[in-house]
């Protein structure tokens, strides 16, 4: 937590996600997006207007919000679009809300999963209600979806593209390494061969991947800054530096550091219930363990290779008898 606190002068919350304030739609449209359909249902008031299932393509969706529109001769600003965010499944129906200029409100699964009570039995159109209902009920809180950037979108693929290459080289660097001793020397020599190959073209995509998202920083003035600054502190490396600008979409997703610390799974949290439990404060999993992967790293390289604040607060802990690891989240 003390690692990430040096980041939090960078935040500068300026709307990824914008507060609708508090004023009714009269429509509200809940959709359950699939990876090839999206169930549709539309709410007046409290009651159900309309139930229909599309296909989950750009032109489908787009078609279906301008019809829509036109035939009950409602303006954009009469409809608000929610539906679970699920990956890459919802960029149709991004693109779609953009083009019409309808609202869209992308809001997390298990928030809208736990927010209807006792259930029993699932399908894809009571999915879709049971989205539409937790959108007029909490229509107060909405917060609307803005796609990011050209650039964060192509960092995003990329640092994705890149991570997927990572863990495939490490784990064939183990084979190699590993196994050496304990195969036929003949074998091992046909199977190294064949690693190898593998090891030389992920380098490769490796090393094309890191240019490429080099060359997109270096055209864009505000994510030059802010990876030169975050490279400016101990132990934050070019890999993290830009896992963050694109965790945070450039520092706006999120107010200050304490949030992104809970987002990265690094702020402890008390687990106490009566008189029976009392747990001892600990992280969350619900977290994103890749970039708690990379700040634990960079807050181990700077508390035991660097010298300065962090080093010294670090050894001064440990030197006290604490568990280097929980000094390490401090």
């Amino acid at each position: 937590v003390r690692f990430v606190g040096f980041i939090s002068s960078f935040f500068l919350f300026t709307g990824y996600y914008q507060n609708q304030g508090k004023s009714m739609k009269k429509m509200i449209m809940g959709m359950d997006v699939s990876k090839q359909s999206v169930d549709v249902c539309v709410l007046s008031g409290d009651d159900i207007f309309l139930e229909k299932q599309i296909s989950n393509t750009i032109s489908e969706i787009e078609s279906f919000l301008q019809s829509f529109l036109k035939k009950h001769s409602f303006s954009v600003s009469d409809v608000l679009v929610c539906a679970e965010y699920t990956g890459k499944y919802t960029y149709p129906l991004c693109l779609s809300c953009r083009k019409v200029g309808v609202d869209l409100w992308l809001e997390n699964p298990y928030a809208i999963k736990h927010s209807g009570g006792l259930e029993r039995g699932k399908n894809d159109r009571q999915d879709a209600r049971k989205i539409a209902r937790y959108a007029r009920r909490y229509e107060d809180k909405v917060r609307l979806f803005v796609l990011p950037e050209k650039a964060i979108s192509s960092l995003r693929e990329l640092v994705s593209e890149q991570d997927l290459y990572i863990v495939d080289k490490k784990k064939y660097q183990g084979q190699l390494t590993d196994e050496k001793s304990f195969m036929d020397p003949q074998d091992y020599r046909e199977k190294s061969a064949r690693l190898k190959i593998l090891l030389k073209d992920l380098k490769a995509a490796i090393r094309e991947i890191e240019e490429k998202i080099q060359k997109i920083i270096e055209g864009d003035e505000k994510l030059s800054r802010q990876l030169k600054l975050l490279r400016s502190i101990g132990g934050v490396g070019e890999r993290t530096a830009v896992k963050v600008i694109v965790e945070t979409n450039a520092f706006r997703d999120f107010t200050d550091a304490r949030k992104f610390c809970c987002h990265a799974g690094l702020a402890p949290f008390s687990y106490t219930s009566g008189s029976s439990i009392h747990s001892s404060n600990r992280v969350s999993h619900r977290a994103d363990k890749s970039i708690k992967a990379l700040l634990h790293m960079g807050a181990l390289t700077a508390a035991t290779r660097m010298e300065g604040e962090l080093h010294e607060y670090y050894m001064k802990k440990v030197s006290e008898g604490k568990n280097k690891m929980s000094v390490l989240n401090a």
